[in-house]
């Protein structure tokens, strides 16, 4: 499942894909620019192992590992050696090697089976990575190093975890979401810190958050509207425990707030709140992590920018927020101020 700006995708237990939302530059893949505000299978196929989600550009991985892009395609950040937009999914190359692809604001990035990282599309602040601010409409190895575990990207930066469990970033730093302690940007990747205790990391617009491998939650950048879940709206340049806690088992950052699922399937909300993407019932801001209903079953959830959207353990889909283009996918425009299933 993924969630971004303003349109969602989703696979079904079965590996189909479907997608819902904005559609100006074709990102849901259905051949069309038409906003929808129903989820819609993207095409026939049923072999879709993960889908990712862009500002306007959507990427999916299938169960053959072979990478498709489609949406927008300006700073080339579809991969496919042009700025051409795509409405349907279409291949990036050839290969059969992508175990996973992830996308930022016009940029994305891949790791392949054999642990090398490559990144595509707009590069103006170094969020490719390639030590240089020069563009790529292809996908390009990111040093020469086979250890990268994940990759995640925000809207101009970029983190990754290495099999050692070091962390990673690069890319745009004006508010500290590098980690690295001042505001400086950095064009190749640069370790946080010298531990070795990264389990996964989730990039915002200027925020980062991360688990570490005892389960304690770390967050960093901006905190404006207390997206780091801190108790203030201070910026942090250096990774910053939220709560003395470690039972954090997942993170996700959207534009401005974040959520996370604690180790009993509670999920838990903070930060922006305008549109009522934290699902809490109201629209007031929150600076600490606040429990989202009463149930401790939920199994996944994605942000967008001011939506939010969750899976509980029965494979029911469930979302909230902003719903300005459908992105909801419950056949209306109407925000929602809690959970409400799809």
């Amino acid at each position: 499942m993924g969630s971004h700006y303003l349109h969602t995708c989703g696979l079904r237990v079965g590996h189909t894909l479907w997608c819902w939302g904005y559609n100006p530059y074709g990102e849901l893949g259905l051949g069309n620019r038409g906003t929808e505000d129903t989820p819609q299978q993207v095409g026939m196929d049923a072999d879709w192992a993960s889908v990712q989600l862009g500002e306007f550009h959507t990427c999916g991985v299938r169960l053959d590992h072979t990478l498709w892009c489609w949406g927008y395609n300006d700073e080339g950040q579809l991969g496919l050696g042009d700025t051409t937009d795509r409405s349907v999914p279409t291949q990036v190359g050839t290969d059969h090697d992508w175990a996973r692809v992830q996308l930022g604001g016009w940029h994305t990035c891949a790791i392949r089976l054999d642990h090398t990282l490559w990144c595509w599309g707009l590069n103006d602040e170094g969020q490719l990575g390639l030590g240089d601010h020069i563009d790529r409409s292809v996908p390009t190895q990111v040093g020469a190093d086979h250890d990268w575990a994940d990759v995640q990207l925000g809207r101009e930066h970029t983190c990754g975890i290495r099999l050692d469990h070091t962390l990673w970033c690069w890319g745009y730093n004006s508010t500290g979401q590098l980690g690295l302690g001042d505001t400086t940007q950095r064009n190749s990747p640069t370790q946080v810190g010298s531990e070795a205790v990264w389990r996964n990391v989730q990039l915002g617009s200027g925020h980062t958050c991360g688990i570490r491998v005892d389960h304690t939650l770390w967050c960093w950048g901006a905190n404006d509207y207390g997206q780091l879940g801190l108790g203030d709206t201070t910026d942090r340049l250096l990774p910053t425990q939220v709560g003395a806690q470690n039972g954090w088992i997942q993170i996700q950052a959207g534009a401005a707030h974040t959520c996370g699922i604690a180790i009993h399937h509670s999920l838990w909300c903070w930060g922006l709140n305008v549109s009522g993407q934290l699902g809490v019932g109201d629209t007031a801001e929150r600076d600490a992590p606040t429990l989202v209903g009463r149930h401790s079953d939920w199994a996944q959830v994605a942000l967008g920018q001011s939506h939010t959207c969750g899976i509980r353990h029965h494979h029911t889909l469930w979302c909230w927020g902003s719903n300005q283009e459908g992105q909801l996918g419950l056949g209306d425009f109407i925000d929602r101020l809690v959970p409400t299933r799809v």
